[in-house]
């Protein structure tokens, strides 16, 4: 097996973290504080601005502030209004997910744990949830337990970012080591958002470490043809190019990675014809 090409894992783990905040916070601008996500297929009726509490109100005001200051990268503030939120409200399952999505941020697994175990137990078909739990059991190496919460997410009716759980499970099996599975599930993803371009890296990737060198062609050149385009991906598009012998294409993509990214580990390991990095 070639060690020419770099783990698919911290691109993933980037992308996934972002992605699984913004499933959140979509969550978030339902009525009521509660996704229509988490009711679907339950048994539990939506709720409507005219069934909140007063409590619940000034709770899901303070957590609209705590997304925007998650979304501006204003960690500790979104959590002190979080913290407030759930003063206001402790029954607020949103809140609990916001502050797990937080704790993971500043690295505090424990913390990030209890907060989605305490979503989970007050909306647990909640699929946002779910997959945030799942994705940090899986960067916890707890990859069995991780598994279990991609499951349950992906067993809610009508959960509309199926692409993005199947996609961590896919990133979530290559790092259990089960490569079968991953590309089985990456593939699923692919089905469902054919424009992600993470979705299409891991799978190029994936196949490169297989050499499987025309399939992995496809995946990456529809992501370098694309805006998502970036150092690491243009160096995967050489790496795959040049083991087909495609000169000019890897003249092309070589190119675009020193005029764009001329600083980049990967321009300078291009430079030095390091392909093994």
């Amino acid at each position: 097996m070639s060690k020419a090409f770099p783990t698919v894992h911290k691109l993933a783990a980037q992308a996934l973290v972002c992605l699984a905040a913004a499933s959140m916070l979509a969550g978030c601008a339902t009525k009521g504080g509660t996704s229509v996500a988490s009711t679907a297929g339950n048994g539990a009726d939506i709720i409507t601005a005219s069934d909140e509490t007063n409590a619940r109100k000034r709770a899901k005001l303070r957590l609209e502030l705590a997304v925007g200051y998650f979304q501006q990268g204003q960690t500790t503030v979104a959590l002190d209004e979080v913290k407030q939120s759930l003063t206001s409200d402790p029954t607020f399952a949103d809140a609990y997910n916001l502050r797990g999505l937080i704790y993971m941020r500043l690295n505090d697994a424990g913390l990030a744990e209890d907060s989605f175990r305490r979503a989970i137990a007050l909306t647990p078909r909640e699929p946002n949830t779910l997959h945030n739990y799942g994705w940090l059991l899986c960067q916890e190496g707890r990859y069995g337990d991780s598994a279990e919460q991609f499951s349950a997410a992906l067993a809610v009716p009508n959960y509309t970012d199926r692409a993005k759980t199947l996609m961590a499970q896919g990133v979530c099996q290559l790092r259990a080591g089960q490569r079968a599975e991953a590309e089985k599930s990456l593939l699923q993803a692919y089905e469902l958002d054919t424009g992600n371009p993470v979705i299409g890296f891991n799978l190029a990737s994936l196949l490169a470490q297989r050499e499987d060198w025309s399939r992995a062609q496809f995946y990456i050149r529809r992501v370098n043809n694309s805006p998502a385009a970036n150092a690491e991906s243009l160096w995967l598009g050489i790496k795959v190019e040049r083991r087909l012998n495609n000169r000019e294409a890897l003249a092309q993509l070589a190119n675009q990675l020193q005029r764009r990214f001329p600083q980049s580990r990967e321009a300078i390991a291009y430079e030095r014809g390091n392909f093994n990095e």
